[in-house]
Formats: structure tokens, sequence, C-alpha cells
């Protein structure tokens, strides 16, 4: 019978700016809830704020960008991804397994 692992994860997620702040709460709820029921658990929440995209995503030239960190059984990535592709509101997303969870988020400028 084959183990549940579950494995740390590091996911970018770009929100659409539209969203008002409530209804950006109600979407990182519904995320961080569809995390839970698959048997992940959520370990932090980085909220980089609103930022100029590189290039225009459904029309629009703005994101609001957040960092997860969970971990989740592998077995239930494909659902999630699923779920995140459905929904409008996240313009684009990137998960990717993480070493551990950082305490504090730096980011150094771009040249510009």
């Amino acid at each position: 019978m084959a183990k549940n692992r579950n494995h740390l994860y590091e996911g970018m997620y770009i929100l659409s700016t539209a969203l008002t702040d409530d209804a950006t709460q109600k979407l990182i709820d519904k995320m961080t809830n569809s995390i839970q029921e698959k048997g992940g658990e959520l370990h932090k929440i980085f909220d980089q704020g609103r930022k100029k995209l590189a290039y225009e995503i459904n029309k629009k030239r703005e994101g609001h960008y957040f960092l997860f960190y969970f971990s989740i059984p592998v077995e239930a990535m494909e659902k999630l991804w699923r779920e995140y592709r459905l929904t409008e509101d996240i313009l684009r997303f990137m998960t990717m397994r993480a070493p551990k969870v950082p305490e504090k988020i730096e980011f150094q400028p771009l040249p510009e």
C-alpha cells in the first residue's frame, strides 16, 4: 500500500487587481480551504502587494502577488492545479517544491 507523502511547496499566485479587498480575501480563503480539504497544511502567506506585470495578461497590466508555503500530498497537486486553472481571477500561478519556510521574504530591486 502506497504511503501518502506530503511535500513542502512554494506557490506564487498573481490575482486580478479588479477584485475588491473583500473579494481578494474570499479568493485566498477559498484557495487555503482547498489546500486543507485535500489533506494539506498552510504554513505561511506573504502578501507582496500590487505590481506591474512584465506583459499584459487577459488585458490586465497589474496583478496582486501572493506567496504561499504549504504542505500537501503529492497526489493532490493535480486537483489543486485544475482548480487554479478554472478560477478566472488567478491570472498566473506557479508551484514548486521548497526546502523550508522562510521567516521573512526580501526581494532585490530590479535594475532600471
